[in-house]
């Protein structure tokens, strides 16, 4: 089942939004025009999955900074997410509004069924009122319809890879056995590539594959429990034709980068919906053409978004994949089909 549209009202710079979903889905503009406002709200929607959205309004700068031109103008958000296979459709809907101390909570949410074809939908109320989403709850969960809904939203996965910085998690020591799933900044990427060594060496043959050609430098990854502490790991590697040992510190800001973008894409179980936000940063033009052709074939796969400014990255997909962003004479985000925008 796959995620076919996406309609949003109310937030951030997204007035009115709505919008088909292909299985690759390359979001293109400027800077400041609302593509990772797009991005943001799939975090949202991360966040209420783990029972979470208090605090990630919180973290986002309360209410006012999440709805269309503050809660005056903008006192609520809606969302409806599609889903559809071959036998069945989905709705999740969701309305958020504003509370006096400057927070959302879920005035309605709702989750809409029916057989493909068919031309009415029953409809399951999740509830009114509540802090949190419904969608956890061990009654609503007996739903299948729901709980289905809740799987989908809970393998959507969003990821930055921008903190290259010397204080970046990615950099330091983690839970060598912090491996089921690649986090949201690669912070347990020494765990999750040593997971993928033992576990699936074939896919971790092809990742350092990937980056040898990006770097030729590069010969390996060193992947072993800290001697001090066997439950930590760290990311390390080693030049060709060299013994010695470096650790992230040493690599550039697009070479890590490449390794969290490789290691993500060509991992042997990807998530269901994978959004990246600006996957171009830092990387060379012949990276960047490596990264376009596994984009797309992991888009056979998994549904892939991604919102990027690059025009090289941009002129490696069709125009189909591509949806143009913009901002209007009112300062709303708006989104359009390549096609349909020419």
């Amino acid at each position: 089942m796959k995620l076919t549209q996406i309609e949003l009202t109310g937030f951030k710079s997204i007035r009115d939004f709505s919008i088909d979903l292909a299985p690759l889905n390359v979001f293109i503009g400027a800077n400041g025009v609302g593509k990772s406002n797009l991005v943001s709200f799939f975090k949202l929607l991360n966040d209420m999955t783990a029972e979470h959205l208090q605090a990630s309004v919180a973290k986002s700068g309360w209410a006012e900074a999440l709805l269309h031109y503050g809660s005056k103008q903008t006192p609520q958000l809606t969302a409806k997410l599609h889903f559809s296979s071959d036998t069945d459709e989905k709705t999740y809907y969701l309305k958020l509004e504003s509370t006096a101390d400057d927070t959302l909570f879920c005035a309605d949410e709702a989750v809409e069924f029916s057989q493909t074809g068919e031309t009415s939908k029953k409809r399951v109320s999740l509830g009114k009122g509540h802090q949190e989403s419904k969608l956890l709850d061990p009654e609503i969960q007996s739903h299948t319809a729901a709980h289905f809904v809740n799987k989908l939203l809970q393998h959507c996965r969003v990821y930055h890879f921008h903190d290259t910085s010397e204080t970046a998690y990615v950099k330091k020591y983690g839970n060598i056995n912090n491996n089921r799933y690649l986090m949201a900044n690669a912070d347990n990427l020494a765990a999750f590539l040593f997971h993928l060594k033992h576990k699936h060496n074939a896919h971790y043959r092809q990742i350092r594959h990937i980056i040898r050609m990006v770097a030729p430098l590069f010969d390996d990854f060193v992947l072993a429990p800290s001697p001090s502490n066997e439950q930590t790991i760290l990311l390390e590697w080693k030049e060709t034709g060299s013994d010695k040992y470096f650790n992230a510190s040493y690599l550039s800001d697009g070479t890590l980068r490449m390794m969290c973008l490789t290691t993500l894409l060509l991992q042997p179980q990807l998530p269901e919906l994978i959004v990246i936000d600006e996957p171009e940063l830092g990387l060379h033009p012949y990276a960047i053409n490596l990264l376009a052709t596994m984009l797309t074939r992991a888009s056979k796969h998994a549904q892939i978004i991604i919102s990027t400014q690059s025009s090289n990255l941009f002129d490696q997909f069709s125009p189909e994949e591509v949806i143009v962003v913009e901002r209007d004479k009112q300062g709303a985000s708006t989104f359009k089909r390549l096609e349909s925008a020419k």
